[in-house]
């Protein structure tokens, strides 16, 4: 799904920022946002982080994660036939039990879009439907350094050749300067290279690569960015860079799309990527996304892990409930 009356976009955000999204216009508008309280957003990810969850939950939980995954494998050796076994996996991640859910999507280069297409089938689809999308990362991943005309180039052939989602990096070094309306431009651009023939168009996601921003305040200065530009997602990371997804980022992005909500009507999802490895770990995710934005987002157009090792361990806590070996210690606390 996607923000798909796109020509309304430019008028929003001018109409939001009191004039047009230049340099000026942008600065004057993102400064004037409240400062991050960091110690603050500390106390509250951390308090959320220690929140139990009920025995009974714990098979809701864990079959919530996997729907929300976005299967992942952004390497340069990737092949085909890597592709090929990433979508098995995610149309039946455990063979042993067909009530398994399937995951959200999965994430490949652009090139291997035809290949993860194919690879699905008639499984290819709205998550939110119980299809598996196919997402793909573009605008020069993970590094965003390259033209706007190979950007461009590059979401538009992924989006021809099957791509339901695009991950976009944004130009860290364009924001880091000051260069808002760049930034801004590009991203307005790129989702207006989303659109397909048929009028319809790609969810887009917007990768800030946190880890580069360097304060929070930077963070949320551009996750309103990316959602006045046209982005349907906020993502936290690429992967590449460290640190990646934490809870306090992921929290503060949760805040920005709530009070883009508020202020609108309008819903944006968040993503964060990299680093969530453990169901342990991605509960903690689950809780602050129902607390903070509200249980409305916990679907697949508004929430997913970007992640390439979380569900296997996922699966392996939801083996152990069904078997019930599990106890507990490794994994959440029980009320």
């Amino acid at each position: 799904m996607s923000r798909t009356d796109l020509q309304t976009l430019p008028e929003r955000a001018v109409e939001l920022l009191g004039g047009e999204p230049d340099d000026v216009t942008l600065r004057r508008y993102l400064h004037g946002l409240a400062g991050v309280d960091a110690v603050g957003l500390a106390q509250r990810a951390g308090d959320l982080g220690t929140r139990s969850i009920k025995t009974t939950s714990k098979a809701w939980a864990l079959d919530k994660i996997i729907e929300l995954i976005d299967l992942t494998t952004l390497e340069g050796a990737d092949t085909p036939g890597k592709v090929r076994s990433l979508v098995a996996k995610a149309l039946n991640p455990d063979a042993s039990d067909p009530t398994c859910p399937r995951v959200a999507a999965v994430c490949v280069y652009g090139d291997m879009v035809p290949h993860a297409v194919e690879a699905l089938g008639s499984a290819h689809g709205d998550p939110d439907e119980g299809g598996v999308s196919v997402a793909a990362v573009a605008t020069a991943f993970p590094s965003g350094r390259a033209s706007l005309a190979i950007k461009l180039a590059d979401t538009a052939e992924a989006v021809a050749a099957g791509a339901d989602e695009i991950d976009m990096v944004i130009d860290r070094g364009a924001f880091l300067a000051g260069r808002y309306g760049q930034v801004f431009d590009q991203i307005a651009q790129v989702k207006q290279a989303c659109r397909r023939a048929d009028g319809s168009s790609a969810s887009l996601k917007v990768i800030l690569e946190t880890g580069e921003l360097t304060t929070y305040d930077n963070i949320k200065r551009a996750s309103w960015l990316a959602i006045l530009a046209g982005g349907d997602f906020i993502k936290t990371s690429t992967g590449k860079v460290q640190p990646a997804a934490t809870l306090p980022v992921t929290l503060l992005m949760l805040e920005v799309v709530r009070d883009w909500h508020r202020a609108t009507g309008e819903r944006i999802g968040v993503k964060p990527a990299g680093g969530i490895r453990t169901a342990k770990d991605a509960i903690k995710y689950l809780v602050t996304v129902a607390e903070i934005a509200g249980e409305e987002w916990l679907q697949p157009h508004l929430f997913r892990y970007g992640a390439s090792s979380l569900l296997n361990d996922v699966l392996r806590q939801r083996q152990k409930l069904a078997t019930g070996h599990y106890t507990g210690t490794d994994y959440v606390t029980i009320d």
